[in-house]
């Protein structure tokens, strides 16, 4: 018994340090510094004897590990970067922005989407507790109008009974394919927040948002346009709001359009650490170097 405890806990160590290797931390190194020491770290510890056959440059080992994670682990990270691919082939990227990990209230959504419709996405892995999810999502039904739980398929009874305003997706693993399925499809919120949505905005967005609706700004300061926008913006009606709301965020600035040319399997890092072009090109370019150990 103590030898399969054992095994069990190496190898859950293993999927751990696999998925150190997408962590900001690691890119932010390899784009700055050119510093390969923690996937060479790694690749001693675990794959050494693949090198020269299997693992050739760092992109295939960055790709071996995803596939290992992918079918051992299921992290966030796993489950993030599967449904922005999800989300880019479905609804593309020209008129679709994505936000990862958007604060509203006391909650951060995991993934959020705007193009005619906003969408909020809190994702619950196998190893998450379903302990804060009420607040969660009670903060952000408080300004999107469709919230969803993204679950992997063995978990969906935990989670079915969830508020059913809440939309539930389901992940499931198949040798490798990721397939996602709308396990129930959630119902509209028309009622907007306008005193969470102001939290939400930066202070250009909301006085855009108050000069947008009533044509011009009224007179105020530093110190008073916080208290006036938000009081006007609670005379705007839920409809408009929510319509200037999205609009607005799909005029921050974001690399949505680039991701659709980043590595499937790196979209989401890509995402979180806003990569320009010339950023992925850089990054795309070093994990394309022979592995040396």
């Amino acid at each position: 018994m103590s030898k399969v405890i054992q095994q069990t806990s190496r190898e859950m160590w293993r999927c751990v340090r696999y998925s150190s290797i997408f962590s900001r931390g690691n890119f932010d190194r390899l784009l700055k510094r050119n510093d390969y020491t923690l996937f060479q770290e790694i690749i001693s510890d675990y794959d050494s004897k693949l090198i020269g056959s299997r693992l050739i440059t760092y992109a295939d080992f960055t790709d071996y590990a995803y596939k290992f994670i992918l079918k051992n682990y299921r992290n966030e990270y796993v489950f993030k970067n599967s449904l922005i691919n999800m989300l880019i082939k479905e609804f593309g990227t020209s008129h679709t922005i994505i936000f990862n990990e958007f604060s509203v209230g006391n909650s951060i959504a995991d993934l959020v989407m705007f193009n005619g419709i906003s969408r909020a996405y809190e994702i619950k892995t196998e190893l998450d507790s379903n302990k804060r999810l009420g607040t969660q999502l009670a903060d952000y039904k408080k300004i999107f109008q469709r919230c969803y739980v993204v679950v992997h398929d063995n978990c969906v009874g935990k989670y079915i009974n969830t508020d059913d305003d809440i939309g539930i997706i389901s992940m499931c693993i198949n040798r490798g394919s990721v397939k996602f399925e709308e396990v129930r499809a959630p119902k509209d919120n028309h009622n907007i927040n306008p005193h969470i949505l102001i939290r939400c905005l930066r202070s250009s967005e909301y006085k855009e948002l108050v000069k947008r609706y009533y044509r011009e700004l009224p007179e105020m300061n530093a110190f008073t346009a916080f208290s006036i926008c938000e009081e006007m913006m609670s005379a705007i009606p839920s409809d408009k709001l929510n319509s200037l709301f999205i609009d607005l965020m799909k005029e921050r600035k974001t690399n949505m359009s680039q991701l659709k040319i980043f590595d499937k399997n790196l979209r989401q890092i890509g995402l979180s650490m806003h990569f320009s072009d010339k950023d992925y090109e850089i990054v795309n370019q070093r994990l394309q170097e022979p592995i040396q150990i």
